[in-house]
């Protein structure tokens, strides 16, 4: 099976200077989640936006998908197990980007700048970040909410729980499409330690209008962004 977010090796991986009560000045203790009522209301907004911007979307989607049928084999929506709220999994939805044995011979590792196992196509999408527009789906299913830390693969959130016990605090609220690490350009081939202080930080400073804060930078940071791969 093909596997296109590709995420370090559980085997090889290390976070650099991590501490099990602070990481980079950001306190790890009971990352406090936001209150039933403020999940609602997050709720309501997601819904609310990403409706109308799905029906808005499903040309220039559905263009992008026949692309990548044209140019390449495989599928062109590809399913992968993540990690969600209180832990628990949930399938998400990209546009498929790399080749379909892109982990044959490596195992799963991060994507790199200039990854040759990125098709003619998805060297774009990653570029722009249109990859992530099928989880607009999962954001409709309750699964995601358009702004929230990444999620990432089960296996690779038990490897990282037990470098840094407080890791799994960030499943206090649901995934997100785009989050304050990756405005912050914490995205990519980029520190686990300084992805999970943003994070934090996010579950503690937890708004809407922080969320509509990220929500408008995360244009602004795709169009400069480095580390995109």
């Amino acid at each position: 099976m093909s596997t296109d977010h590709l995420s370090p090796n559980p085997r090889t991986v290390t976070v650099v200077h991590a501490d099990a009560t602070r990481i980079a000045g950001t306190s790890t203790h009971a990352a406090l989640a936001p209150s039933a009522a403020a999940r609602h209301v997050a709720r309501a907004l997601d819904v609310a936006i990403t409706a109308p911007l799905v029906c808005v979307l499903a040309l220039p989607m559905l263009v992008i998908a026949l692309l990548i049928k044209l140019t390449s084999r495989g599928p062109a929506i590809y399913r992968q197990e993540r990690t969600g709220l209180g832990g628990k999994t949930f399938v998400m939805y990209k546009f498929r980007t790399m080749r379909v044995d892109a982990e044959s011979d490596t195992g799963p590792v991060w994507a790199t700048r200039k990854d040759p196992r990125r098709t003619i196509v998805g060297i774009l999408l990653r570029r722009l970040s249109l990859d992530e527009l099928p989880q607009l789906i999962n954001v409709l299913r309750g699964e995601m909410s358009l702004v929230g830390p990444r999620p990432e693969r089960p296996c690779f959130v038990n490897a990282f729980s037990k470098r840094i016990p407080a890791y799994n605090q960030r499943h206090q609220v649901l995934p997100g499409i785009t989050g304050w690490a990756q405005v912050n350009g914490w995205r990519g081939a980029t520190s686990v330690e300084k992805r999970l202080e943003c994070d934090l930080y996010y579950v503690n400073h937890w708004s809407v209008w922080f969320n509509l804060r990220i929500l408008l930078l995360t244009p602004l940071r795709v169009l400069v962004e480095r580390n995109a791969c």
